[in-house]
């Protein structure tokens, strides 16, 4: 974070700084809500929760190295302390004041990116382009709601060029919120689907807050939208910023052709302005292209050619930690590690990756958990993932968890198929019966919710050390 003293953030988040005397402290290290993570220097924020209270770390956040608490109640430290009403809307304060301190300096510039699927691996692509023209923040991980967010913002400093924020939301006003804190020069919309519907309560609600991405932006930011989702197209309706289109048909402004997927990666042909770009993505399945042509359009309007762009796309090793990522055994078996977090399309989009880079002589396996947060759609969708696991001729499926028993139902009441559905209760299971059965040349996919826990046995199959 930029430099600033006790009594300036106390101000900021409109606070009582409890000592005075401290109000010269200067700080400008991390800020965390979790006391694991503090080091020397740091600011910790004690924020109540629903399992537990922050406040109640406050003191092993001082033994850490924390140098500022800001809390809801005085306690009993020798850290200075800010008191606040909220510690939400204190930590949003601070970050709206911290990008509008270092946007004065006139270097930098924000890019926004949402959607029910893709967010996390299109922020990594930027990270990975804007990096090349100068000093990046990107969340870690997926810091992209109400409070992940503003402490991805915090880390900017003054010499940052550009701040890519993630935004999630789990409900109707979080994403408006969140551009108010940053008001992107950029915002990306990918796609509007059934992720965390059961939270939102229904595909309209989330449609509605998806659009807050594009209603909330200046007229002069630029709105990239997914020309191929109705959803997304019917926003250009509702905002003042520009439009630049991305998508797979004709008429966007960034078109992605000729798209091939395979085990060793993607490749596909970028049509823009009448020019055509060839990308060789080591990054696993045809559903990351829409995420590439969105990050190329979006890095364009931040000054970043398309050459550029591609060049450090096709030097992403990996999407990110369990998105997608290829582990191959010494005794050729592949391991496809999606298993971070799971919704229908993503569910349907690995499993039609699956299907893609599976060669004549090679087996398909499923190994799939339940995808959570679906409310009244959960049987509903669980049961057309079983349906599409036999329309694409997947050979074997390991289906773990009571949650998910409707992916083996469904693909066993389909009479035309002719591959195997195994339901099994827990991952201990479905690694005990995996390791005696997977043989070379098999193709393995993993693949939940992160809450099913099933990204462990991604890496346990393909014997990756934890």
């Amino acid at each position: 974070m930029i430099a600033l003293s006790c009594g300036e953030i106390a101000q900021i988040v409109d606070g009582t700084l409890l000592s005075p005397s401290d109000a010269t402290t200067l700080v400008n290290g991390e800020v965390h809500t979790d006391s694991r993570k503090v080091v020397a220097g740091s600011i910790f924020f004690a924020l109540p929760g629903e399992v537990t209270d922050g406040h109640l770390f406050a003191q092993a956040a001082a033994d850490n190295g924390a140098v500022l608490v800001i809390a809801e109640r005085a306690l009993d430290l020798d850290t200075p302390q800010v008191i606040v009403q909220d510690g939400v809307l204190a930590l949003a304060a601070l970050a709206r004041a911290v990008v509008a301190r270092v946007r004065a300096l006139g270097k930098l510039r924000v890019v926004a990116v949402t959607g029910s699927n893709g967010k996390t691996t299109t922020k990594n692509m930027l990270r990975a382009v804007l990096s090349t023209e100068g000093a990046t923040i990107a969340p870690a991980g997926s810091f992209n709601n109400h409070v992940g967010a503003p402490i991805s913002m915090l880390a900017i400093r003054e010499d940052t060029r550009f701040l890519i924020v993630e935004m999630g939301a789990s409900a109707v006003g979080e994403i408006a919120s969140l551009i108010s804190i940053v008001v992107p020069d950029v915002g990306i919309v990918l796609k509007v689907g059934l992720a965390h519907v059961g939270e939102f309560g229904g595909i309209d609600a989330v449609e509605r807050a998806k659009s807050e991405m594009v209603t909330e932006l200046p007229e002069s930011a630029i709105a990239v939208l997914n020309a191929d989702d109705p959803r997304v197209a019917s926003m250009a309706k509702i905002t003042s910023a520009g439009i630049l289109w991305f998508g797979l048909e004709e008429g966007a402004d960034f078109r992605a052709v000729d798209i091939i997927a395979s085990a060793t990666g993607t490749r596909f042909t970028v049509e823009t302005a009448g020019k055509r770009y060839p990308v060789q993505l080591q990054i696993l399945g045809e559903h990351h292209v829409m995420n590439a042509i969105a990050t190329i359009a979006a890095a364009l309007q931040l000054g970043i050619s398309v050459e550029r762009s591609v060049t450090a796309l096709e030097g992403m090793q990996r999407a990110e930690r369990w998105r997608m990522e290829v582990l191959r055994r010494p005794d050729g078996v592949i391991v496809i590690n999606d298993a971070y977090n799971a919704s229908p399309d993503s569910m349907a989009a690995a499993l039609k990756t699956l299907a893609q880079i599976t060669r004549e002589g090679q087996r398909s396996v499923a190994v799939l958990g339940d995808m959570a947060e679906l409310g009244e759609y959960s049987d509903e969708e669980h049961d057309r993932i079983g349906r599409l696991i036999v329309r694409l001729n997947v050979q074997k499926v390991v289906v773990v968890g009571h949650l998910a028993r409707h992916i083996h139902n469904a693909a066993g009441l389909e009479g035309s198929w002719d591959g195997e559905s195994v339901l099994v209760a827990t991952a201990d299971e479905a690694y005990d019966l995996l390791r005696d059965e997977l043989r070379v040349g098999d193709v393995v996919l993993v693949k939940s919710s992160g809450s099913a826990g099933l990204r462990f046995l991604g890496d346990r199959i393909a014997g990756v050390q934890p």
